[in-house]
């Protein structure tokens, strides 16, 4: 059984990918990961498109800022918002909580697989939309390029627990 604070703390960014592919059943489990997170009314407003093909890969890797790590993955997912209208009563946009949950359990899913995955939110809207054929009354909100690492595991930096936690009240 995966362990899933080890998943956690073990996860990282990945930026270099070997261009061996993805195990079929290795991306579905992943998938289903997608599937299952939870999202504002159980209602998932949201699609992912997997892209495998090598020139919309390198198209991809142009529209995101010409970061060509990002195309030597050997897929590229990116997650659409099919309402990005929608406001929670608190204020705060539905889609970015949906879909930031959605790929949360994918890159944690992918970490549990073996896989290197990297959040990807430097990219144009209008060039990735172009690529990928996506309405405009939609948003893409994050490409996540998806494979084996062929970079060594870093180190990462995270903040003190106390440098993050409040009692109570704001401070």
């Amino acid at each position: 059984m995966i362990d899933i604070y080890e998943t956690i703390k073990n996860r990282r960014s990945v930026r270099a990918y070997k261009p061996e592919p993805v195990p079929e059943e290795k991306l579905n489990r992943i998938l289903e990961a997608v599937r299952m997170a939870p999202s504002a009314h159980n209602s998932q407003p949201y699609k992912l498109i997997i892209v495998r093909d090598g020139q919309k890969r390198k198209q991809l890797a142009v529209a995101a800022n010409n970061q060509t790590f990002v195309g030597e993955a050997p897929i590229i997912i990116a997650i659409v918002s099919l309402d990005a209208e929608h406001l929670m009563s608190c204020d705060v946009p539905t889609y970015a909580i949906d879909c930031a949950i959605a790929i949360d359990h994918l890159s944690l899913a992918a970490a549990a697989e073996g896989l290197g995955t990297c959040w990807i939110g430097s990219f144009s809207q209008s060039k990735t939309k172009q690529v990928l054929a996506v309405s405009p009354e939609y948003k893409i909100v994050i490409l996540m390029p998806l494979g084996f690492p062929a970079d060594a595991v870093g180190s990462k930096t995270r903040k003190n627990l106390k440098e993050l936690i409040c009692k109570e009240i704001f401070s």
